[in-house]
């Protein structure tokens, strides 16, 4: 073979990678913006016969090279491993959901059974777990074993978006008698916070199969550290628990430790930066203590802890024989523990062990300042969690009679809720509340003759629109009843109603002053759904898809429902 052909040949494999079923394009800063941009990548999949592993971190790929790339995906049906992190690099926001959503749905035409998801590093935000989120309840994904999202600015939005797509797969995955089984869970980075900590935390519980969880960095307090504790417990194969730089404070370090006690598979324990303080420390070395002989390495820097606590951690890990890393560092204990610590592993002749004290702050003489601080702590958490309550029933951050229990010892019985009362303030919950026959009353006491009272009660029940079985089916239910009622109707003017509702959504411009809905989220989910029902006409699809497809600021921060719309009118 002549040099020139090695050389290609090289570069070639250097290139792609390609072995052991897997097709690499990893760190080549590509960037496809066109379907002409993607063709070489497009090509090499095609050519690829028992595609197993595809790897496009360290690109950038737009919408309609995503387009493209799912296409030649559709065939790919033995794929398995979808390294997809830090592939959107300089993209908007607004590109991403789109892009996923064809990747997704390609996975899902080519009967893929997915082992692993790896989405890190994508900067996507809670619309980008949207466009993910018909994948992951698909059974594309009844297979995963590994899910990694690190670092991609999901919120407490997302959060609750991933965990009732997770709950979905497993439902689903059950019903044809092969639950979802996910080993691994990356999470680190996304601003989770308790709300999307608790609710990851149910779906954790009801999968029950998990091996490794990774959440640090998520500013979760004692709160969603404790539900995830409740949930870590009902995973017996737990083996790695990476909860770094989170703020457990006593209560949540207690709780944590109960759970310590009942796993026996546990081999590392990351608590490091989550202010455990003294009485956690001690908490936790007494559950080290009592069992966890498979413990290889124990996290505890910089977080507060004092001198016979530390002692206590030390002391607690004698018989671990297989312990290979224990971390003190960072924290309060002054020179002579430090030399004590060393003692202690020494005897137990383990001083190997014992990472660097480099960094300890030093004794402190006031035992009664770490008490202070942490009431202080908790009453700061107190208060922001009222003011929760208060500013933010969407967020749903306590259920209404877990805000009640909080205020008083005595359950003060829910304020009855009619028509009248849901519309003037709508929320979910009144929704719910009204009972199965909410879409008979509502339709029942609209007057479908007057196209305005009908455009203001459709944007009133749909801006209640979740993502949630019980609330979703309550917003279609009562579209549907309301709507049918409208359409049905001989003197009711359809012209009109699209026409009123498109300058209510400030995609049509009045002569009058009209007040705009704050977002069109829920309208766009709830037309999603009304457009593929019998009573719409459809002689007004071509209007709606006119104005949505518009370039509008409002339409760009829904940017997944309005994709979801667009898709649903285009294939009618």
């Amino acid at each position: 073979m002549a040099s020139e052909d090695i050389t290609k040949l090289a570069e070639s494999l250097a290139k792609t990678k390609v072995g052991g079923g897997q097709l690499s394009f990893k760190g080549q800063s590509l960037k496809l913006n066109t379907a002409e941009d993607a063709e070489d990548v497009i090509k090499q999949i095609e050519e690829f016969d028992g595609l197993e592993a595809l790897r496009l971190e360290g690109n950038t790929v737009g919408v309609e090279a995503a387009k493209v790339i799912a296409k030649a995906l559709e065939k790919k049906s033995e794929l398995k491993r979808c390294h997809w992190s830090d592939m959107f690099t300089g993209r908007l926001r607004s590109e991403i959901p789109p892009a996923l959503i064809s990747l997704g749905d390609a996975l899902i035409t080519a009967g893929a059974q997915l082992v692993e998801l790896d989405l890190s590093d994508n900067a996507f935000g809670p619309d980008g777990v949207r466009g993910f989120e018909a994948l992951l309840k698909s059974h594309a994904c009844y297979t995963l074993q590994e899910l990694k999202l690190n670092n991609c600015g999901m919120g407490i939005g997302g959060g609750k978006i991933l965990a009732a797509a997770l709950k979905e797969c497993h439902r689903k995955s059950s019903a044809q008698g092969k639950p979802l089984a996910l080993k691994i869970f990356v999470a680190g980075r996304n601003r989770l916070e308790n709300d999307g900590a608790t609710a990851l935390a149910e779906a954790f519980g009801i999968i029950g199969t998990l091996e490794e969880v990774h959440m640090p960095q998520n500013g979760i307090n004692h709160p969603g550290i404790t539900a995830l504790a409740q949930a870590f417990a009902i995973n017996p194969l737990l083996k790695v628990i990476n909860l770094n730089d989170n703020t457990f404070t006593e209560k949540g370090a207690v709780a944590m430790a109960d759970t310590l006690k009942a796993l026996r598979q546990i081999e590392v324990i990351n608590f490091g930066d989550c202010l455990v303080r003294s009485r956690g420390a001690v908490a936790i070395a007494d559950a080290v203590k009592e069992g966890l002989h498979k413990l290889k390495e124990l996290n505890l820097s910089f977080c507060e802890i004092k001198r016979d606590a530390a002692l206590t951690v030390a002391e607690a890990i004698e018989d671990k024989t297989e312990l290979e890393k224990l971390d003190l560092n960072g924290n309060c204990l002054g020179e002579e523990v430090c030399e004590q610590l060393h003692e202690i592993l020494e005897g137990f002749n383990m001083a190997s062990v014992l990472g660097s004290l480099s960094d300890d702050e030093g004794e402190e003489d006031d035992e009664e300042e770490e008490e202070e601080d942490e009431d202080e702590e908790e009453e700061e958490e107190e208060e922001q969690q009222q003011l929760k309550e208060r500013g933010a029933e969407e967020q749903e951050s306590l259920t209404p009679k877990k805000i009640i229990d909080s205020q008083a010892s005595t359950p003060v019985p829910s304020p009855p809720v009619d028509v009248a009362t849901f519309l003037a303030f709508p929320s979910p919950e009144k929704l719910l509340r009204l009972g199965p026959k909410c879409s008979v009353l509502i339709a029942q006491q609209t007057d479908t003759s007057d196209v305005e009272k009908v455009v203001t009660t459709l944007l009133r029940i749909s801006s209640v629109f979740k993502d949630e079985t019980p609330v979703k089916t309550a917003v279609h239910e009562t579209t549907d009843a309301l709507m049918k009622k409208a359409f049905s109707s001989a003197t009711f003017n359809s012209d009109a109603f699209i026409s009123n509702l498109l300058v209510h959504m400030g995609l049509l411009k009045s002569e009058e002053k009209i007040k705009t809905v704050p977002s069109l989220y829920g309208i766009l989910m709830t037309l999603n759904h009304m457009v593929q029902q019998d009573y719409f006409p459809k002689s007004l699809a071509p209007v709606l898809s006119a104005f949505v497809t518009k370039p509008n600021r409002a339409l760009d921060s829904c940017s997944f429902a309005r994709h979801m719309l667009l898709q649903t009118l285009h294939q009618l």
